[in-house]
């Protein structure tokens, strides 16, 4: 209880020394010294890491630029030499196993830049090491990283860093292909280079900017080279750090970020050329940001003298500016009892001088206001009695005092009739009771009431129907009643109605159409639609706010059509795109759009949808029909000369030539002669499905008419066609087909062609696959014969 007494007396003592307005300036002037110091120290403070986060960018910048230079270099001449020497050891393969051993013996300048050197051969098994450190010959290799991408992509490479089986140091292979005259991979040429040795571990592990800052190492795959933090090499990077990931993808760049440890660092890092690896150079910010904190200790023992300075001053001066003030109050009490007939006056700043300025003026001001409240009640009557709606005022009964004359007209009586009558009375009986409990709680709530209700009848007609406002008069202390407002609305209605039938009807026509009729304000929310656009969107039915670019999305071969793009657009017609809807359901459409109301707050967007599907189904099958042959399925003799001709003019571009192959049936004639037409056109079928599984996806295969057939292999070469002839060829002469207990088969003379880029026609190359066949037919058939030239 002591404690608790003595934090009440505290704060006691805290709000009255607050009282005195000098007090509060004072505190108002410690504060804003305080805000002002602190908003300096800051802003400075930002400014001044800003400035140290951008010079620190720029060291680690350069450091990491640096030893990337340096390890590319390191790598590039290793990498360009050992391609060097693997192109001057063109040979047969041979020749290359047996002098393997040899051949590495002389090459002095490689033993210069690496620890040891291997070749392999195209299988991937060691044929000689140097120095010799005990591998055996025939070693098998080709399970290697480094070996599978030499032999698939034949380029000189860098392997990835590995831990070396023989040394149990880490090691990368720098490699090359070697190939003959013929240039067919026979071999790798390959070359060692320990880490260690090349002081890469060492010598950048132990590099220190400033005091904190270290160089890390790392591979794209997430092997730490060097990790001049922890020491630590040839271990998995840690994944805690999202720009070390970024960097494995091939990020480049400075940013701040953590280091895993809770540390915020400046970290950039830079790819290298050479290699898939990358170089970070990092700086922790407690160093590099030191300054900041020096700078913040000297600005704050400032601002402690300032405050010590200027608010005991600012205290002095406030209650000698405020002294006036006491004596302004003293005389405008005097002039409120009455004791003071004279307007107040005090000598003292401006600011003092014009409060008593105000005060009197409020005097005088008050006074008038007493004598013009009777002019301003005669004003109000004179205004109502001119006004074109029903006003009425009412008492706290709802009894009527007052009715201007337009109110008279509404309710089809006399001022004499309607004064001192309910104002209730004389709604339509059936509406009354609601009417009156809607009107009360509103009052109640001091809420303004506002309805549309129908009048009485009266004279022998219909009530009129009227929009009706009720708002409370009260002062601060009673409530006088109420006024209310009437506005004859009965033509309004009449006109409304008439226009929602009309509506009704247009929606009754739009219903039954076939397409879908949909229309949606300027941000895309759904108005109207008809029933075939409902099943165009997936839904049964509109229950809410619906948009319709949340249910569809309209695509065609060029864009997408968004809201923005409907709304940019003055009218579109007959766009084909494909619409799908939220429900998974997707449409061939014909869309048209206009809009009404365009440019107006009020603009609406109106889309005719029309499903479109059946006729473009019935476009792609005609287009089929035209481009293949009917019975194989196959392309026909058309579409395969468009192929040829694209073949053509490609043929200058690609670096392995494409090939055609032309192939006629041997024998097939009494096929169709002995076996009828139904098993010759069984035989063409099984042919053709024996073509389509043989070539790959990316050969033209057709069938030019009657028994003859046409391929092309692009970017095959003479060589991998002719074993794919031969295939197609046997496979021919395998294919049987059994017929009321016969059996039936053919062979195939098979004429290939190179398409070369001398070619100035398909003429010529048909002409030459075509000769290719005849001599095959006229060697005995069943052969596959090459036409490299024109005549040959």
């Amino acid at each position: 209880m002591p404690v608790i007494q003595k934090c009440a007396n505290i704060t006691v003592l805290i709000k009255r020394w607050l009282g005195s307005l000098v007090n509060r300036a004072t505190a108002l002037v410690a504060v804003v010294i305080l805000v002002v110091a602190l908003t300096v120290m800051l802003v400075g403070g930002l400014l001044s890491q800003r400035e140290l986060e951008q010079q620190a960018k720029a060291q680690v910048e350069s450091i990491a630029a640096l030893v990337s230079y340096e390890l590319d270099d390191k790598l590039s001449m290793r990498l360009n030499i050992i391609s060097h020497v693997a192109t001057n050891l063109t040979m047969t393969e041979l020749v290359f196993r047996d002098r393997a051993e040899l051949l590495l013996s002389r090459q002095t300048e490689l033993l210069h830049l690496f620890d040891s050197l291997f070749i392999l051969d195209a299988e991937g098994l060691l044929q000689a090491e140097f120095p010799r450190i005990g591998l055996p010959k025939g070693l098998d290799f080709s399970t290697r990283e480094y070996f599978k991408r030499i032999s698939t992509l034949m380029t000189p490479i860098i392997s990835e860093p590995y831990i070396s089986s023989y040394e149990d140091k880490p090691v990368v292979m720098i490699g090359a292909p070697v190939f003959n005259h013929d240039q067919r991979f026979i071999g790798v040429i390959g070359g060692v280079m320990l880490l260690e040795d090349e002081h890469i571990l060492n010598k950048f592990g132990n590099i220190r900017f400033a005091q904190t800052g270290y160089i890390g190492i790392a591979t794209h795959s997430g092997t730490t080279l060097v990790n001049g933090r922890s020491g630590q090499f040839m271990v998995p990077l840690r994944a805690e750090n999202p720009i070390l990931i970024q960097a494995m993808g091939g990020f480049e760049g400075t940013t701040k970020t953590d280091n895993g440890d809770g540390d915020v660092t400046i970290m950039s890092v830079r790819q290298l050329d050479q290699a898939p690896w990358f170089v970070a150079a990092v700086w922790p910010t407690k160093e590099a940001f030191a300054p900041i904190g020096r700078i913040a200790i000297g600005l704050a023992w400032t601002l402690l003298v300032i405050l010590l300075v200027l608010v005991p001053m600012a205290g002095w001066r406030f209650r000698k500016l405020m002294r006036p003030l006491k004596l302004l109050g003293q005389q405008v009490q005097d002039r409120h009892l009455g004791l003071r007939s004279l307007p107040v006056a005090i000598p003292g700043s401006i600011e003092i001088q014009r409060v008593a300025t105000i005060f009197n003026t409020l005097m005088i001001e008050r006074e008038s206001a007493m004598l013009s409240l009777a002019e301003r009640e005669a004003f109000y009557r004179s205004l109502t009695e001119s006004a074109p709606i029903g006003i009425a005022q009412t008492d706290v009964l709802g009894r009527i005092e007052f009715a201007n004359p337009a109110l008279e007209v509404i309710l089809g009586r006399s001022a004499a009739e309607i004064i001192d009558t309910p104002m209730m009375g004389y709604l339509k009986n059936s509406d009354r009771k609601t009417l009156i409990t809607g009107w009360q709680r509103d009052l109640h709530k001091k809420k303004t009431f506002h309805g549309r209700v129908q009048l009485a009848a009266f004279g022998g007609h219909d009530g009129l129907w009227v929009d009706m406002m009720s708002a409370v008069i009260e002062t601060e202390d009673r409530t006088l009643g109420t006024i209310t407002v009437m506005r004859d609305v009965t033509r309004e209605l009449a006109v409304a109605s008439a226009l929602e039938d009309e509506q009704r009807r247009a929606q009754s026509i739009i219903g039954v159409l076939q397409e879908g009729v949909l229309m949606a304000d300027n941000t895309g929310a759904v108005r109207y639609a008809n029933g075939a656009a409902l099943q165009l969107l997936g839904i049964r039915e509109i229950t809410g706010p619906t948009n319709f670019f949340d249910l569809v999305s309209i695509n065609d071969q060029d864009c997408s059509y968004t809201l923005e793009k409907f709304r940019a657009s003055q009218k579109i017609d007959n766009l084909y795109a494909i619409l799908r809807n939220h429900a998974g359901g997707e449409f061939d459409i014909d869309l048209t759009m206009l809009k009404v109301r365009n440019g107006e707050s009020q603009e609406r967007l109106v889309f005719v949808l029309r499903d479109d599907s059946a006729r473009r189904r019935e476009n792609e099958r005609l287009s089929w029909e035209a481009s293949h042959d009917p019975l194989t399925q196959l392309l026909n003799r058309r579409a395969f000369g468009h192929g040829l001709d694209k073949a053509l003019a490609e043929a200058g571009q690609n670096k392995v030539a494409t090939v055609m192959l032309l192939i006629d049936l041997d024998y097939f004639k009494p096929v169709n002669d002995k076996g009828g037409h139904l098993t010759g056109d069984e035989i063409l079928r099984r042919l053709a499905d024996l073509l389509r599984q043989t070539v790959r996806q990316s050969d033209t295969v057709a069938r030019l008419g009657g028994d003859e057939f046409g391929i092309l292999l692009p970017s095959c070469g003479m060589e991998r066609a002719e074993a794919l002839a031969e295939r197609i060829r046997a496979g021919i002469e395998a294919l049987v087909v059994e017929h009321k207990g016969e059996h039936y088969s053919v062979t195939a003379s098979i004429g290939l062609a190179q398409i070369n880029p001398t070619d100035t026609s398909t003429k010529a190359i048909m002409a030459r696959a075509d000769e290719g066949s005849y001599l095959a037919k006229g060697r005995g058939r069943n052969q596959v014969v090459v036409v490299l030239v024109s005549g040959a």
